[in-house]
């Protein structure tokens, strides 16, 4: 594959690294040995594992903003363009839904949110939304959204409890999805994907609109790395600070954690473009590239592959947790165990990934 001259490579390898960030965090060679860091956090904390979703919706934003911006600076026709995000959108979110049914295809079990889904939603909105606002409109919304879920979950009483709480189940999140989320929830009584937390998550994605929108400016290649790594850093700041009262919390996503992450993720592509695209640094990042090329085709994938690996068995034992026993069994600690059996279903699906990037075929859904 040529890469084009006006190509971010930063932000094709730092979509494809969160990839597969991803994949090792959703496939431990054993859920009962994973180091902290590489697990959801329960409730108010920020592990690294609680990065990596936030950072792939700050790059569908950028994405949006290299891809749509000569539509709103050329004042190109967009009827056809607004279709062509819709079908994509409802092509994600059919995807999220076929996963959320694997294997049993239960109907009486179906899950209406997830990774995906979220995605989905994410992509059609800031779409919209970088269509039809200018940046600074678009700075303004993302802040009034930020205050208005931080006074809802702070201020109104949650109905079932007749009190503010931000505990989990208990807060006016969980009971909204209790009233009005159809399907079976993934903690039972609430759902992480759900429907408020929805909002600021689209945020996370406008900060993403925004950093693109500087990258594609007139300004300097310094200015920009500039601008994005002290934006950043006062973004993370900012979350830190707003976390004091509002908890960061990936499960809630709260203002602060779209402060922190967002922070973060500008920062990350700040330093990859810096090192990638301006100073030429690119060995080491071509797993990314490759990943980045299909990315939720690689994602869609390594479902596809658990249902192998996580359910054939060896003996008493399925292929996952042979793998763990058997490093194990040699000294090692369980939990590095788990996690290098993580790699090597990384290093599994890379290799269609790779066949893909070899053949210049890159799934678009």
């Amino acid at each position: 594959m040529t890469i084009s001259p006006n190509r971010l490579i930063s932000l094709d390898a730092l979509r494809g690294f969160t990839i597969a960030a991803m994949i090792v965090a959703n496939f431990p060679g054993s859920e009962k040995f994973v180091y902290f860091t590489l697990r959801h956090s329960q409730w108010n904390a920020l592990s690294f594992t609680d990065l990596i979703a936030p950072i792939f919706l700050f790059v569908v934003g950028v994405s949006i903003a290299l891809a749509y911006t000569k539509y709103v600076t050329q004042h190109r026709p967009k009827g056809g363009l607004y279709r062509k995000i819709v079908i994509r959108s409802l092509k994600i979110f059919a995807v999220g839904m076929f996963l959320n049914l694997m294997p049993d295809f239960d109907m009486t079990t179906i899950r209406w949110t997830g990774t995906l889904h979220r995605i989905a939603i994410v992509f059609l909105v800031c779409s919209v939304l970088f269509l039809n606002t200018t940046w600074r409109q678009q700075v303004w919304i993302g802040l009034v959204t930020l205050i208005a879920y931080w006074l809802a979950m702070t201020l109104i009483p949650t109905p079932d409890e007749g009190k503010v709480i931000l505990e989990p189940g208990r807060n006016l999140a969980a009971w909204l999805d209790r009233k009005y989320l159809p399907g079976r929830m993934w903690q039972g009584t609430w759902d992480p994907e759900g429907i408020l937390s929805t909002f600021p998550s689209v945020v996370t994605g406008m900060t993403g609109m925004l950093a693109g929108r500087w990258l594609l400016s007139s300004a300097s290649s310094l200015e920009k790395i500039a601008w994005l790594m002290t934006i950043g850093l006062f973004s993370a700041i900012a979350g830190y600070f707003w976390g004091l009262t509002f908890p960061v919390n990936e499960n809630l996503w709260t203002s602060s954690f779209v402060l922190v992450t967002s922070g973060f993720a500008s920062m990350l592509l700040g330093a990859l473009y810096f090192l990638v695209d301006i100073e030429g640094h690119t060995d080491g990042i071509k797993p990314g590239i490759i990943f980045g090329a299909n990315a939720i085709t690689v994602y869609v994938l390594a479902d596809l592959f658990a249902l192998f690996f996580y359910r054939m068995k060896v003996g008493s034992l399925t292929l996952n947790e042979l793998v763990v026993h058997s490093l194990s069994s040699f000294g090692l600690q369980p939990e590095l165990a788990s996690l290098l059996y993580a790699l090597f279903f990384v290093c599994i699906n890379f290799i269609p990934a790779y066949l893909l990037y070899r053949n210049k075929v890159f799934v678009k859904l």
